[in-house]
């Protein structure tokens, strides 16, 4: 079965419903909640998650709120699964040592690392063993894949072609076969475009093991009995 992955807002519009909206993806069955960790300029994610970002980092540009949220759901929900996604300019205020721990102690050991400057960062999170993912486009480009062999966390593929493809791999299913005969063992979540249970469907009959819903789950929030519906529609329940 592939493992539905629902994005969270930490902060927005408050903690205390980002709190609410946990709750609602564990009764919706959610797989995977995929926390942020806001920034003030979430220069690579799409104007609704970007906007939340900067709002929510205006309210705690420390971040110990943020962070206090993450551990109440984790305190509420303590078998739930769950990743981080952050910026590294966001890990480097924390403290990536005080990053590392909290991540340790909440059991939360998957992270989406974007802008990563110059693996320093990166290397810490792996030797302390934080799995950081990698992503790979649609077209499959050679240093991509090579940063993914050279990481331990899953893989995130871009599950829709924009038009630029490589030969000889149209598909997604062909894509995933590509990666795996490239000998990449780590689990493949499938990102952008995701939103329908065709969507989850055709990840899975492609070989997937995951699919990122995003701005789909985030548009329900303030509906919940429609959000947790949606989350179970998702998942074929």
């Amino acid at each position: 079965m592939v493992k539905v992955i629902c994005y969270l807002s930490n902060g927005y519009p408050t903690p205390e419903e980002t709190i609410k909206t946990a709750d609602y993806y564990v009764e919706g069955q959610c797989d995977i909640i995929e926390i942020d960790l806001p920034t003030d300029n979430p220069y690579l994610d799409n104007e609704l998650i970007g906007g939340r970002m900067k709002a929510s980092y205006q309210h705690d540009p420390s971040f110990s709120a943020h962070l206090e949220t993450v551990k109440t759901i984790r305190e509420k929900h303590p078998t739930q699964e769950m990743l981080f996604l952050s910026y590294e300019s966001s890990i480097k205020t924390v403290g990536v040592e005080k990053f590392i721990s909290f991540c340790q102690e909440h059991n939360i050991l998957d992270i989406i690392l974007v802008g990563n400057e110059d693996n320093v960062v990166k290397n810490q999170l792996m030797a302390a063993g934080i799995k950081v993912s990698s992503f790979i486009p649609y077209h499959l480009p050679q240093e991509e894949i090579d940063l993914a062999k050279n990481s331990n966390g899953f893989i995130y593929l871009q599950a829709k072609s924009t038009g630029k493809e490589k030969e000889g791999c149209h598909t997604l299913k062909e894509c995933i076969d590509y990666l795996r005969g490239l000998g990449l063992s780590q689990p493949i979540y499938c990102g952008m475009g995701i939103s329908t249970r065709e969507d989850i469907e055709l990840v899975e009959k492609s070989g997937g093991d995951g699919a990122f819903i995003g701005s789909a789950v985030l548009k329900l929030q303030e509906e919940p009995a429609k959000l947790v519906s949606f989350i179970q529609e998702l998942k074929g329940n």
